[in-house]
C-alpha cells in the first residue's frame, strides 16, 4: 500500500453513504495512508486516496458500497502494493449496533457476519452498509483476522436505571428496546486519554464527555465505566446535532402521523432535516456562526437551542456522578468551536467550572487544558482517534 505499513492495521468505517478507511501502525497512531469513498449511488461519487507520495482522487458513478471498496482496491494497487502486499496484520471494522449480542471486540466469522446482519432492524442505515465492508474486505484480505469494533459496547455497562425505557417491558423485550448509546469507541478513548493527560488513574476519575460533531452525544463516566449516556436505541435519542432532532415529545410523531405523514417522511424529518439544519438551513457549525454573526435570528436561536440541550444534559450528568473531576470536549465541534465550550460552561463557577478564555482561544490541535487554575473541574479538550482506538483493539485480540 505505502511505505511504512508493515505491523498496521487496516481500519475500514462503511457508513450508510460513505466509507473511510485508513492504514494505522497499533502502536504510534500514525496513519500511512487513508481514504474516503463518498456520494454513493449518486450519478457522480469521488474517490480520494492519500498516501505517502501524494493523493489520488477519481470522480466516477459509483453503483453501491461493494463497487466503491472494489474501486479502492483497484486504485490502492495502481499507485503502490495490492492490499494483499503492504504487511497488514489485522483489519478492523467499526461496527454501529452490536445490540445485547456483542459489547467487547469480537473475530468475525461467517456467524458473527450473519448475527450483525440480524441487527439491521435496530440499525437499518448502518448494519448493512458494516457488513457490506466487512464482506468485501474478506473478500479482498482473506487470511488476514478481521475483527468488529462496536459502537455500543463501549455503553454496555450503563445500569438498568439508566438503559431501561419505561414502557411495557413484556414488549421491550420482544423487540430488544433499550437504550445502547454510541459514539462508543469514541467516548471510552477520550475518557483514556484524558486521564493520561491528567497523570491520574482512570479508575480515580468522574467524567463527563461531550463528542460534538454532526452527530453529537454526552456521556458520564464513573473509574472508566459509562453510567450514562445521550444516545439511545439509536443515534437519535439526545443532544441536537447537525440534522437530528435529538430529544423530542413522543407526542409529536404520534400528532405527526395523525396529522397525515407516514413513518417514513417522519424518520427523514427528524434524522435528516432537523437539528441545526432544520432551524437554520445549514448543519454546518462554521455555516451557523456566520449566519449569527449576519444577525440571522433563526441561526441565533438554533444556536442557543444547541447549548441549552447540552447544558441540560451537563447538569444532568453532574447530578448523577455526584461531583465531576474533569469534562472533556471531542469531537469537529467541540475540539474546534471555541464559543460552544465557553457558552455551555458558563456561570457555573459555583460549581466549580470556570473556563479560561485565553486557553479555550489558544490556536492547538493538541490535548489541553482550558479551564481556569482556580477551577476544581479540570476542563479539557482531546482530539478524539476511533481509528487508532479501533486497531489498538484489533491487535489486542488477535495477539499480533
Amino acid at each position: 500500500m505505502s511505505e511504512g505499513s508493515e505491523g498496521s492495521v487496516l481500519v475500514v468505517n462503511s457508513g450508510s453513504s460513505s466509507i473511510k478507511f485508513q492504514l494505522v501502525h497499533p502502536d504510534t497512531g500514525k496513519s500511512s495512508a487513508s481514504g474516503l469513498i463518498e456520494r454513493i449511488g449518486e450519478p457522480e461519487g469521488r474517490i480520494v486516496y492519500h498516501h505517502r507520495t501524494g493523493l489520488a482522487e477519481r470522480h466516477v458513478h459509483i453503483a453501491d458500497h461493494r463497487a466503491g471498496l472494489k474501486m479502492v482496491s483497484d486504485i490502492v494497487a495502481e499507485v503502490g502494493r495490492p492490499l494483499r502486499e503492504a504487511g497488514i496484520v489485522a483489519v478492523g471494522h467499526r461496527i454501529v449496533h452490536g445490540g445485547d449480542v456483542f459489547y467487547e471486540p469480537t473475530i468475525i466469522d461467517d456467524a458473527v457476519v450473519q448475527s450483525i446482519s440480524d441487527l439491521s432492524a435496530l440499525a437499518p442505515l448502518h448494519n448493512p452498509a458494516n457488513v457490506i465492508g466487512i464482506e468485501v474486505a474478506r473478500e479482498e484480505l482473506p487470511d488476514i483476522p478481521h475483527v468488529a469494533v462496536f459502537d455500543t459496547a463501549f455503553f454496555h455497562t450503563l445500569p438498568a436505571e439508566a438503559s431501561t425505557y419505561a414502557i411495557d417491558r413484556t414488549v421491550a423485550q420482544e423487540h430488544a428496546i433499550r437504550r445502547y448509546g454510541f459514539h462508543g469507541t469514541s467516548h471510552q478513548y477520550v475518557s483514556g486519554r484524558a486521564a493520561e493527560f491528567l497523570g491520574r488513574d482512570l479508575s480515580e476519575l468522574n467524567q463527563i464527555v461531550l463528542h460534538l460533531g454532526n452527530g453529537a452525544s454526552a456521556s458520564a463516566i464513573r473509574g472508566g465505566l459509562a453510567i450514562d449516556t445521550s444516545m439511545g436505541l439509536t443515534p437519535l435519542e439526545g443532544l441536537v446535532m447537525g440534522t437530528r432532532s435529538g430529544d423530542v415529545d413522543p407526542g409529536v410523531i404520534l400528532h405527526l402521523h395523525r396529522s397525515g405523514m407516514g413513518v417514513d417522511q417522519i424518520d427523514d424529518l427528524l434524522n435528516r432535516h432537523s437539528g441545526l439544519k432544520g432551524l437554520s438551513g445549514v448543519n454546518d457549525f462554521r455555516a451557523l456562526l456566520a449566519l449569527v454573526g449576519e444577525g440571522d435570528e433563526d441561526a441565533a436561536l438554533a444556536y442557543d437551542v444547541y447549548v441549552h440541550r447540552l447544558r441540560k444534559y451537563i447538569g444532568a450528568y453532574l447530578v448523577e456522578l455526584g461531583g465531576v473531576d474533569v469534562i472533556t470536549f471531542t469531537g469537529g465541534v467541540g475540539e474546534n468551536n471555541v464559543d460552544v465550550r465557553r457558552d455551555s460552561l458558563a456561570g457555573l463557577g459555583r460549581l466549580g467550572i470556570v473556563v479560561d478564555d485565553d486557553r479555550n482561544r489558544a490556536d492547538s490541535r493538541d490535548a489541553r487544558r482550558i479551564s481556569a487554575d482556580e477551577s476544581d473541574v479540570q476542563v479539557l479538550v482531546v482530539p478524539t482517534n476511533e481509528e487508532f482506538a479501533i486497531a489498538r483493539a484489533a491487535v489486542e485480540l488477535v495477539g499480533v
